[in-house]
This record gives C-alpha cells, sequence and structure tokens, in this order.
C-alpha cells in the first residue's frame, strides 16, 4: 500500500518535470516560477519543487534571479 503511494507521488513529479520543461521550451524566454505556473495550472509550490529538482539534474538554468530557462 505505502509503495503505491510512493510510485504516484513519483509519476506526479516526472509528470511536472516534463510540464515545466515543456513550458520553457516552449515560452522562448526565461520566465519566473509563477508565471510557469499559470501557464501549466500547476500549484506555485509544485513548480518551485520541481525547478529545484530539475537545477540539481543540471535540466534548467537561471540566467538572472527568479527567472529560469532550459538548458
Amino acid at each position: 500500500m505505502e509503495s503505491l503511494l510512493l510510485q504516484k507521488i513519483k509519476d506526479i513529479d516526472m509528470s511536472n518535470e516534463k510540464t515545466v520543461i515543456e513550458t520553457l521550451a516552449k515560452a522562448g524566454k526565461p520566465l519566473k516560477s509563477g508565471e510557469i505556473a499559470e501557464i501549466c495550472g500547476i500549484d506555485k509550490k509544485d513548480v518551485d519543487k520541481t525547478i529545484k529538482l530539475l537545477k540539481t539534474k543540471d535540466r534548467i538554468f537561471s540566467p538572472k534571479r527568479c527567472y529560469y530557462a532550459p538548458k
């Protein structure tokens, strides 16, 4: 039971990663996390968590403070 819940959480995180990267790529310019959340329809807290994860995976970068773009 517990492992099923953990798997669902991982699936949601992977889905958010894909959505955030696609949104940044389509935007063609660096975006703030609030803008990403608004475009994606994902809660800003989840976007912030996903951005932090994507930065550690070196999939996105910050060209200026609080703005993010895909690598």
